[in-house]
């Protein structure tokens, strides 16, 4: 075989390769109707009925359910005040973007879910879990109803509203993964 063919041979095994791997990890996300503030809420909902020893036994994860409530509240929180500390400017417009896309068409994300957002104030062990809870849902209250400029995002640069939106209810989905199943309404 000729090093040319070789080589085609090689790049078309890559790209299809690819493609399948894209294809099932794409096929792997949420639902569309589940991507919306309403669902988001519902979900929350079912959190809030439940009770207080339940809620906190409720994470499998390394963060219990007050630092998971209270750390995607700070993210939507810092959707509108600013975040304390960015990545670079040349990964929020490389990386940081391609990232966000890439969750975005999926509709679901993942990350690492016990990593802070940087300069955050430090998650409370001790937080009660249902307070949390509150706090996130008051958060994504005052996110709907915001009408000022939004802040750039810490890692993925400039987001609309409706990308920022999406962004705060893929995180919380994403953070479901350390929680143990619930029903879900949706």
């Amino acid at each position: 075989m000729q090093r040319r063919q070789f080589l085609k041979i090689g790049l078309a095994s890559s790209v299809i390769g690819l493609s399948g791997a894209s294809a099932v990890w794409l096929a792997q996300g949420n639902d569309p109707k589940s991507l919306t503030l309403d669902a988001l809420f519902s979900r929350l909902h079912m959190f809030a009925n439940l009770p207080a020893e339940a809620l906190a036994n409720l994470s499998i994860g390394q963060w219990n359910a007050a630092q998971i409530f209270t750390h995607c509240a700070q993210s939507v929180e810092f959707s509108m005040s600013g975040y304390p500390q960015h990545k670079s400017a040349v990964f929020k417009q490389t990386i940081g973007t391609l990232a966000f896309s890439a969750f975005a068409i999926k509709g679901a994300m993942t990350h690492n879910l016990t990593e802070a957002i940087p300069a955050a104030p430090v998650l409370e062990p001790n937080a009660d879990a249902h307070q949390a809870l509150a706090r996130l849902v008051t958060s994504l209250i005052d996110f709907s109803q915001y009408q000022g400029q939004l802040a750039p995002h810490f890692a993925y640069g400039e987001l609309t509203k409706q990308e920022y939106e999406l962004a705060h209810i893929l995180h919380f989905y994403n953070h479901l993964d350390s929680f143990k199943p619930l029903s879900n309404p949706v």
